[in-house]
């Protein structure tokens, strides 16, 4: 899937060896650098050629109206866009006056890396300019987790045969409202040699001024711009200080205008002595501070990081990714090119959530505009297993974002005609911004996916101090939208519960009734919220008053909804033996997805929804990913007949299915179905599996890597708030280990072909001991300690995968499997796309 040359394997960094232009926007992506407040585009230093010269802060956003070609109550009316802000990665070398341009200069050694173990952006090259002076050219940069407003940029120049003159010319660039005379228009992905096609997973583009220009100064080697946007009042600082070190002489001069600053240093260059110009940058922001504050908060930022220098904040940088690394690396003994994209894989979610900080951890983090900067689903089912169970305050922060936007999804509620809160599709500042329903508003089951990581979070932590502040508020208001949502049934059989006109994870079958997965959810959700407010009634009588005041909770709302939950109706067929993903999904054609042609995948690039809408086939896995979530609700019986069922319909084209595939093919027993799933999900961006890769890291299925290997591979599940272990270990993996946290433990898992070992570190403030089970019988480990369990077995084994047999409707009329002929009419060329044109794009999710 690699070029193993131009990428070679280091378990412990991303290299790159070769400079290639044919696929900018992918290794942009792959060599980014953030910290879940600030995230920079891995774009070279030159600030010339690029798919996209991205920077991108978290939350920061700009507003525009959703113009709908039929407008209806309850469309949402204002789209939300991450906002470009300004480039500070600029910094140009010139010798002799000749321009290094990476695209066409003659490079004798070219390396560039993303190094794991302190996330630094390193690039070295070695030039010979058109006079044959070879010269170095040696950066780094990181953006720093223990000051999330800060980057540190440096550029090494040395002329090693002759002595030359030098000009290392350093820049800040509004590029959001306009590339500099050298960037030139943006570098689409290509398809077969010609101008990508019109893509629903790219961000929308805004065409109007976006940064309206505020104070802008320069003092010395200090520069600084700072804006307001024009929709949403959102407030931006930059400040860079400039400092060089050499032995050569130099002059310097700077120059500022409302979109650009320059420090430009020319060095007398002396053969064999470099010269090394080091920015400090400080980005500041706000939704109410005016811009004069920010400016200061950047200035003091750079006053104190320019008296540590920049040998400080690399080596804190390093100390602070050592802690993070002893408490998440997953590590895959023999296995080293898997072990490289799974430290990728964790990094890539470190630098999207880990000092977010009150805001949420959006879909591509901070590595490009896909999806507009937005927050899904993704981040509570895909990204917060790893964080619960590694770094806990980070999994905390992102549940504080949903509680911050409880006002909004009441609101929202109200609009669509329900009680309690209906948390938003997709969304920067807590209003719904998803123009399309079927496959977006109507997934409702958003609210039960929140209350299920609240849910989780406090099981892992035991934070019973967030769930009685705020966990408990998400719980109540979610579970009080599925009481009004649905609907009561009376049949001799007895009462049910119903909920119509939904839509569940897959996005191809959409606003249907009884989602199996939305429904599995939702009594979830109602039943969870009932026990969580009689326990607090219980055990917190204060914590309890209050909750009750703040929500104008009545005494019988927890019975209703647990009868609601219980009642619920999970469908099931016992015609075709399986559990249908809703009421009438096996009344549906069913989509030949083996005989369907690579060139029209992902379909929906190539058919109209209506057209996808009326066929048995799946984005991603739904049903299976309820069972996944919810196993104990379901025998090992059901489990394997549903995904034998439905993994012969399920395309694949999200990204989220590779993971949920993965684990429940290993729990069934397709052993080697489930490495194949897991190296998917592990080398989407990677390997640019999905073809969008230059649109940002797919940070879901990066964090679900983590769960494909210890829910997977470790078999490691939480039910009822307990830790227990039934491995399904690939035969070719000698060894898989890795670290846990849970309930204030801090343990130590490795799963070897005949054994599972658990240790407990012995660290202060931790418990003495803890419980967990290995197929069901229970162990206790104390601190200090290791416990090690023989395994006779991993699971049961069933060769190759599951083939599309002959299906039936429910009145046993045959069903029999088809593509449909592919559209003949020419794709929307995506640079056409203006904003005017773009708001009825179908905002599908990853």
């Amino acid at each position: 899937m690699i070029d193993r040359e131009r990428f070679p394997i280091d378990p412990w960094r991303l290299v790159e060896t070769r400079y290639s232009d044919e696929d900018l926007g992918v290794t942009e992506t792959i060599f980014a650098t953030g910290n879940g407040y600030l995230g920079l585009r891995g774009n070279q230093p030159e600030g010339r050629h690029a798919q996209e010269h991205g920077t991108f802060i978290n939350g920061f956003h700009e507003t525009w109206p959703i113009r709908h070609a039929e407008d209806a109550y309850g469309f949402a009316e204002v789209g939300q866009t991450i906002v470009n802000v300004p480039d500070t990665k600029v910094m140009r070398v010139y010798v002799d006056d000749e321009p290094m341009s990476i695209d066409l200069a003659e490079l004798v050694s070219y390396e560039r890396s993303l190094d794991f173990r302190d996330a630094s952006h390193n690039r070295s090259v070695r030039w010979i300019t058109p006079s044959g002076k070879e010269v170095l050219l040696e950066s780094r940069s990181l953006v720093s987790f223990t000051d999330r407003h800060l980057v540190v940029l440096q550029m090494t120049v040395t002329v090693v045969n002759a002595d030359a003159p030098v000009v290392i010319n350093c820049q800040m660039i509004n590029r959001q409202d306009g590339e500099d005379v050298y960037g030139g228009r943006p570098v689409y992905a290509k398809k077969n040699g010609e101008e990508a096609e019109f893509d629903p997973r790219k961000s929308q583009r805004l065409s109007d001024r976006v940064l309206e220009p505020q104070e802008y100064w320069q003092t010395e080697r200090r520069s600084v711009l700072s804006y307001e946007t024009s929709s949403s009042g959102m407030r931006l600082a930059v400040v860079a200080d400039h400092e060089i070190t050499t032995d050569n002489t130099y002059t310097s001069r700077a120059l500022v205008e409302p979109d650009i600053a320059k420090n430009v240093f020319r060095v007398d260059a002396k053969a064999g002595i470099p010269t090394t110009v080091t920015k400090f940058v400080a980005y500041h922001t706000s939704r109410g501070a005016p811009v004069s504050e920010l400016i200061d908060r950047g200035r003091r930022t750079l006053d104190r990081a320019t008296a540590e220098g920049a040998e400080a904040h690399f080596t804190r940088q390093r100390a602070w990714l050592d802690d993070f690394w002893d408490r998440s690396d997953v590590k895959i003994a023999g296995q080293d090119s898997m072990q490289q994209a799974t430290r990728w894989c964790l990094l890539q979610v470190a630098m999207a959530s880990a000092r977010a900080d009150g805001w949420g951890v959006p879909a591509k983090g901070m590595t490009g505009s896909g999806y507009s900067g937005h927050y899904f689903w993704d981040t509570d089912i895909y990204v917060l297993p790893f964080l619960d169970y590694t770094s806990p305050w980070w999994a905390r922060n992102a549940l504080r974002m949903r509680s911050a936007m409880l006002p909004a999804a009441r609101r929202r509620a109200r609009q669509m005609s329900e009680e309690g809160a209906l948390i938003p599709w997709r969304t920067i500042n807590g209003e719904e911004a998803s123009a399309y329903y079927a496959a977006g508003t109507a997934q409702y089951h958003i609210n039960a996916d929140v209350a299920y990581a609240v849910v989780k979070y406090v099981r892992a932590t035991g934070d019973e101090e967030f769930m009685a502040r705020e966990g408990v508020d998400l719980l109540v208001e979610t579970a009080r939208l599925w009481a009004t949502l649905g609907f009561w049934r009376t049949t001799p059989e007895g009462d049910s519960f119903h909920i119509h006109g939904v839509t569940g994870p897959d996005e191809y079958t959409t606003v249907v009734n009884d989602n199996l997965f939305t429904n599995v959810m939702a009594r979830f959700n109602l039943r969870a919220a009932a026990v969580v407010v009689r326990e607090m009634a219980e055990r917190s009588p204060a914590d309890y008053r209050a909750m009750v005041s703040r929500l104008n909770l009545s005494a019988d709302e927890p019975e209703r909804w647990e009868r609601v939950g219980n009642h619920m109706h999970i469908p099931y067929s016992e015609a075709a033996g399986i559990h249908p993903q809703d009421a009438q999904f096996l009344e549906r054609e069913v989509w030949d997805l083996e005989n369907t042609p690579d060139s029209q995948r992902p379909l929906l690039l190539h058919y109209h929804p209506l057209v996808i809408y009326r066929f048995q086939v799946l984005k991603q896995a739904d049903v299976v990913l309820a069972q996944y979530l919810h196993g104990r609700q379901f025998t090992d019986e059901e489990k394997l007949a549903d995904f034998d069922y439905y993994d012969p319909l399920t395309t694949g084209d999200s990204t989220l299915s590779a993971v949920v595939q993965a684990v429940m093919a290993a729990e069934v027993g397709y052993r080697d179905l489930a490495l194949e799933y897991f190296e998917h999900a592990l080398f989407v961006d990677l390997a640019d599996l999905h073809g969008n890769t230059s649109d940002g890291v797919h940070i879901a299925s990066a964090g679900g890597s983590w769960t494909a290997l210890v829910s997977g591979f470790g078999g490691m599940r939480d039910d009822d708030g307990r830790l227990t272990f039934d491995p399904r270990l690939p035969v070719t993996w000698p060894q898989l280990s890795f670290p846990l946290q849970w309930q204030g433990a801090r343990l130590d898992v490795t799963v070897r072909q005949r054994e599972i070992a658990v240790a407990m570190r012995d660290i202060e403030g931790t418990p003495a001991k803890t419980t967990f089970s290995v197929r069901g019988e229970d162990f206790t480990v104390a601190a200090g300690e290791s416990v090690a369990v023989p395994l006779t077995h991993h699971g049961p084994v069933i060769a190759g995968k599951p083939c599309l047999k002959k299906r039936f409707r429910e009145d046993g009329s045959p069903l029999e499997a088809a593509v449909p002929p592919e559209s003949p009419t020419s794709p929307i060329p995506i640079h056409e796309l203006t904003l005017d044109e773009d708001v009825m794009r179908v905002p599908t999710n990853s």
